[in-house]
């Protein structure tokens, strides 16, 4: 069984919905910031769709980062040591 796209009803590219939610998290940026960077680039998005997009999609490349980061730790033979 495949999975669904969560990107599949959305017109504007994933890796432009990917791109400006990671601004807006990773940078100490505003919506209105990341709308202006956008626009630069020839993107012409809404403060309130990059709002919307970060509601829909942040929990989702959270849980992205954190996975990686785990299999990251495992692969080093990463371990906690007490002093």
């Amino acid at each position: 069984m495949t999975k669904r796209s969560p990107f599949k009803y959305f017109k504007t590219s994933p890796e432009i919905i990917r791109l400006a939610v990671m601004l807006y998290i990773r940078f100490p940026l505003s919506l209105r910031n990341v709308e202006d960077l956008l626009h630069e680039r020839g993107i012409d998005v809404s403060h309130e769709t990059i709002r919307f997009w970060w509601n829909r999609f942040g929990p989702m490349f959270a849980s992205e980062i954190r996975k990686r980061r785990i299999e990251g730790m495992k692969s080093s033979r990463w371990r906690w040591h007490l002093d």
